[in-house]
């Protein structure tokens, strides 16, 4: 009968038995073929073995130059001469990928410690590629000898290479602890790891100490390895990363650049940030083009220049500052926004007994241990077998010396080497191995003094053993001489740490690194703004001519106050939009600088402007706070201020307008104050703030007074009481002050009343301002004059009146905009001075 499962129709009509064929499950086939692949690559390549932290291709490079004694005292050999032996016995894939390996393991910016040696170009840490091969040179570094040293002496398993010519170890006997001290990393299937570099003397302490106490926790440990120590230095920022993968073998720790802050310039009032150092494995090249495409594209403001002025002393990467610019806060933003921050994931994952497992900190040191004991094992038991066979060999020839007139004698009546060799075997009592070193034992031997070195060297080589059987026979003796290996590595390669670690990974508050300071803001008609100190402008007389304000004379303020450098400052743009930014990130500038436009500061649609400028102390309490809008045709809104506390990058709607329709002011109230609001006809309302209702955010608002759309425009509004008194100013330069009670209240949406009486030789009103004695004025131009005069210098007079010259406008300049500033008394008063 035909077995069906062993038949096959060849469709000729006839069956075929081919017994040899057994049928498969395609499924089950392609999963054993895949896991069989996983593995290889697991354990073939990609993953370091715990004991000397080599993948095999560093470990075949390593051997390659052992045994083609290209060590650190002999002449270098071609790269190309290394990568062919390392292909052709031991490693049969490309060329420039075993050239790589031996590329990385020679750069001092990859390797903590390197491992080779190169002569030539070996690439750069910005990203520059190695000559090829053919140019290069190489031998081994001094360190890279001790993983190799002891491997003659039987310490490590050999495997035969792949195509069973030669032996490889499939190992190294290593007295580094490589996985630690150089870190690995390599992406296998399914699976990676990910091991930083860390330093050679404190991983060497470690070790040392955990020999003698086994019982060692992770924080012990952790008090001697604090943390990886990466090549380039840098700094690690948290030490919760670290001590999570030291102690599950996963964690991530946050790297940063090392920057000094450096000044220059003639009267060194300008700065710089100086970089010296990098994260692990970041393209100084890469990231100064990052910084300068981020410059380019505003993306960061306040850098005027940026240079490598690197060089074989080291790195150094300048960055000048604008005037005025804040190092901190720049600095913070590079952090943000560049690899001068960078994260490292730690998996400590390598082979452990032919199996990839991840390991805590403390289980990597002693499977190390584990295996220096059994190289010192096994090393000994070699060294022992040798010593026994020397002395079984120097017991025969100290028979012969004791014996030697005898030994010559029958020597020479022997028949030949055979004939001597059993002769001596049989009255001797001799191995043939003994017989056979006596016979091969040189004349010279026989001197009186050989003959006494002889015995000198049996007495000398059974000590010897006696020491070895005592190392076998003691595991304190083991330990010892573990702990001496490991201090002897201290002592000839150890070296101080580079990364600094920074305990807190919490991110830089900038205002912690900002002084409080008061400063004046200022803002002109075409969206220029910046801050200077208070003193930037000496009070003057009224009447006087004004200092220069602004260095370009097409433009003019529209704006300035005083903040403190915590304050945040809300950009209330014509649109109905609102932005906000701190203080202290507005830049610094002179009384004739031009400052920043807003539009490098803040996201502005195109087409909008700022129109107002909110301070919101850094202190303040914003339960019960309400935002009062006023616009252009007259409409009020009360929104709480709590709804504009969290303003995204891309701003918020503030109000909605109507066609036309723009923001004129806007106002911090508590309810405790009215609304004033003034036309451009010098019509003055005042109403409870309680007639306006609260509004949402996005919302139009209702009509706050009630004018002739075509001919008037509201030019301000104010929250006042009775105990204040308002300033009015118009275009001409005249100003005066009344008393707010001579405003009475009306009802919300009235006509109002008169607020000042004007002609043309003072012209319409440009501003009101609530004031008081003690307060300084800022009167703006439109060509830029400023001047500073005390509120307390103006006439208190009625509303129904034209007012008192505050400043001279040259022929065809107008005032556009007051400013009042509240400071300490200044020390002295200039008049009429003009620049």
């Amino acid at each position: 009968m035909t077995d069906e499962t062993n038949t096959v129709d060849n469709g000729d009509g006839g069956n075929h038995n081919h017994g040899n064929i057994q049928q498969i499950g395609i499924r089950d086939e392609m999963k054993n073929c895949y896991l069989d692949y996983a593995m290889s690559v697991i354990v073939g390549r990609a993953l370091p073995d715990v004991r000397d932290g080599m993948k095999p291709v560093h470990r075949r490079c390593l051997y390659a130059m052992h045994s083609l004694g290209n060590y650190h005292n002999k002449p270098f050999l071609k790269s190309a001469r290394v990568v062919g032996d390392v292909i052709g016995k031991y490693h049969p894939h490309g060329d420039s990928a075993v050239y790589n390996t031996i590329v990385r393991m020679a750069q001092d910016f990859s390797m903590r410690y390197p491992m080779v040696q190169g002569q030539g170009n070996f690439g750069s840490i910005d990203g520059d590629n190695a000559a090829a091969m053919r140019y290069t040179e190489i031998r081994m570094q001094k360190l890279s000898e001790e993983m190799l040293k002891d491997l003659d002496k039987e310490t490590v398993d050999w495997q035969p290479n792949y195509d069973d010519s030669l032996k490889e170890p499939t190992v190294l006997p290593s007295k580094i602890p490589n996985l630690l001290v150089n870190g690995s990393a390599g992406i296998a299937v399914g699976m990676a790891t990910n091991i930083p570099p860390h330093n050679l003397t404190e991983v060497m302490t470690a070790l040392t100490q955990l020999v003698d106490n086994r019982d060692m926790t992770i924080d012990e440990i952790m008090q001697v390895i604090p943390g990886p120590d990466f090549p380039t230095a840098g700094t690690i920022h948290g030490t919760e990363g670290i001590r999570s993968a030291y102690k599950t073998g996963k964690g991530v720790v946050q790297m940063r650049a090392k920057m000094d802050v450096e000044t220059h310039g003639k009267k060194q009032d300008r700065e710089r940030i100086v970089i010296t150092e990098l994260p692990y494995q970041v393209n100084k090249a890469k990231l100064i083009e990052k910084i300068a495409d981020l410059v380019n594209s505003k993306s960061l403001v306040g850098i005027s220049d940026l240079r490598d002025e690197s060089s074989r002393e080291g790195i150094r990467v300048v960055i000048d500052l604008k005037k005025g610019e804040i190092a901190t806060v720049i600095m913070n933003k590079l952090y943000k926004q560049t690899a001068l921050q960078s994260s490292f994931g730690i998996i400590f994952l390598s082979i452990v007994n032919s199996s990839p497992k991840v390991l805590n900190i403390k289980e990597q040191l002693e499977c190390f241990i584990d295996h220096r004991r059994e190289i010192i094992i096994r090393r000994t038991v070699y060294e022992l077998k040798k010593a026994r066979e020397r002395a079984h060999i120097l017991e025969g020839l100290k028979v012969a010396v004791e014996n030697i007139d005898e030994v010559v004698e029958m020597i020479k009546k022997s028949d030949g080497p055979t004939d001597a060799r059993e002769k001596l075997m049989s009255t001797f009592s001799l191995s043939e191995i003994q017989a056979q070193a006596i016979l091969d034992m040189r004349l010279q031997r026989l001197t009186g003094l050989e003959r006494d070195k002889i015995i000198a060297d049996y007495e000398a080589i059974m000590k010897e053993i006696a020491r070895l059987e005592g190392i076998l026979g003691s595991e304190e003796k083991i330990k010892n001489i573990i702990k001496e290996e490991f201090t002897e590595i201290i002592e000839k390669y150890g070296d101080e740490r580079r990364t600094e670690i920074v305990a807190k990974a919490d991110e830089i508050q900038i205002e912690d690194l900002v002084a409080k300071e008061e400063m004046i803001v200022t803002i002109t008609h075409k969206g220029y703004v910046k801050r200077m100190p208070l003193d930037t402008y000496k009070a003057q007389k009224r009447g006087g001519k004004g200092v220069k304000g602004a260095a370009n004379e097409d433009d003019f303020f529209t704006n300035i106050f005083t903040a403190n450098t915590h304050d945040k400052l809300l950009f209330f743009t014509s649109r109905g939009q609102v932005f906000s930014k701190k203080v202290y990130e507005m830049p610094e500038g002179t009384r004739t600088s031009k400052g920043r436009n807003i539009a490098n500061l803040i996201q502005i649609p195109s087409g909008d402007r700022v129109t107002e400028i909110i301070r919101i102390p850094h202190d303040m309490d914003m339960e019960e706070k309400y935002l009062i809008f006023a616009t252009n045709k007259g409409l009020v809104k009360k929104t709480a201020l709590s709804e504009y506390s969290n303003v995204k990058q891309s701003g918020l709607i503030a109000i909605k307008l109507q066609d036309g329709d723009y923001i004129v002011n806007v106002r911090i109230n508590d309810g405790s104050k009215d609304i004033l609001l003034c036309s451009s006809a010098g019509k003055i309302i005042r109403f409870d703030t309680s007639d306006a209702r609260a509004m949402g955010r996005v919302s139009q608002g209702v009509k706050g007074i009630n004018i002739n759309a075509e001919e008037e425009r509201i030019i301000g509004m104010e929250l006042i009481d009775d105990n204040m008194e308002i300033l009015s100013v118009t275009e001409n330069g005249y100003g005066k002050r009344t008393e707010s009670s001579q405003y009475r209240k009306q009802t919300r949406g009235g006509k109002g009343i008169l607020a000042m009486r004007l002609t043309d030789k003072n012209g319409e009103i440009v501003q009101i301002k609530p004031v008081i004695e003690s307060d300084d004025l800022m009167i703006i131009t439109d060509r830029g004059q400023v001047v500073r005069t005390k509120v307390s210098g103006i006439s208190l007079m009625g509303r129904a009146t034209q007012g008192v010259r505050l400043i001279k406008p040259k022929e065809g300049e107008k005032v556009v905009s007051i400013a009042k500033i509240v400071e300490p008394e200044n020390d002295g008063i200039d008049e009429n001075t003009e620049e």
